[in-house]
């Protein structure tokens, strides 16, 4: 590549990525991390960075017709290769775009309180990880390192963003997405019950959708096979760390505990069963090959 990791200044670190800066772009590099509750775990998931990039790269190939992202290559120093990825700088929007198509988390907890969800009525009688009749954008604040994101209601996101134009644009183009990505989830045995993005601005681009798309860390995906309503789903992301972790009576406070080996390998099979399904590509721990098929 001509550089290494070592000649980067570091832009950033988060829970479970560093971002390095590279001539006015960004390299994106995803830890093989685990948090759960916004809390490090420390014990790592072997091929967990690699799997969520190969599955973004997927994702932003097959949505660019929707809205154009930040990706520009997979070409990185070789110490980072199949867990980096050089990106463009985005002025990033304050907020998290999310789409909900089924009744869970903290859009549950949420209902159960007051009938609604980020301010928008729902009808009653719903129960946990029932189907909403459609889709509901229900957008949250960005949190720092160790809080947690709040959901508001659209009228706040306004004020955040300040252009109500642009907040009913994101809305929009975020609905269309997980439309798209749940349609695609569906002819694969996946249910895409709910997920977030993150949009920026960029020379020419008013919006520009960042970060990372449509991942298990990102959205909730459940096993078509086994959606049972009543009740909390299976899941292809970190269930087995939160099972594990309440079980063991952790409180959700650092320091976490160390995972057991069963959890690691249980967790490893459900994010690499993810990707393999959504991508029709094979996953072995290397990083050569392509990032996955056409949609």
């Amino acid at each position: 590549m001509g550089y290494s990791i070592d000649d980067l200044k570091l832009h950033s670190s988060g829970k479970v990525r560093e971002i390095y800066e590279v001539d006015g772009d960004l390299l994106l590099v995803a830890s093989d991390r685990i948090s759960i509750y916004d809390v490090i775990m420390p014990t790592p998931i072997p091929g967990k960075g690699e799997i969520l990039t190969r599955m973004s790269n997927f994702w932003f190939e097959n949505t660019s017709g929707i809205v154009p992202n930040h990706f520009l290559s997979s070409e990185v120093p070789d110490e980072v290769a199949g867990r980096g990825v050089r990106v463009r700088r985005l002025k990033m929007y304050p907020i998290e775009c999310v789409v909900r198509g089924y009744l869970s988390g903290s859009g549950w907890k949420e209902y159960q309180e007051s009938g609604s969800v980020c301010g928008i009525g729902l009808p009653e009688g719903l129960t946990e990880s029932d189907r909403l009749p459609r889709p509901i954008f229900t957008p949250a604040t960005k949190a720092e390192l160790g809080d947690h994101d709040e959901n508001i209601d659209f009228e706040r996101a306004v004020e955040l963003i300040g252009d109500r134009d642009l907040m009913e644009e994101l809305r929009r183009i975020s609905i269309e997405l997980y439309e798209y990505g749940a349609g695609h989830a569906a002819d694969r045995g996946i249910i895409l019950a709910d997920t977030k993005f993150e949009f920026g601005s960029h020379a020419g681009a008013e919006i520009m959708l960042g970060d990372e798309v449509l991942t298990p860390d990102s959205s909730r995906y459940w096993p078509a096979g086994l959606y049972a309503p009543g009740k909390t789903q299976p899941s292809f992301d970190k269930q087995f760390v939160r099972d594990w972790a309440n079980a063991a009576g952790w409180d959700h406070t650092p320091p976490a505990p160390e995972l057991p080996e069963e959890v690691v390998a249980q967790t490893q099979d459900k994010y690499r069963e993810a990707f393999e399904r959504i991508t029709g590509a094979s996953f072995s721990g290397a990083s050569a090959g392509p990032s996955g098929g056409e949609v």
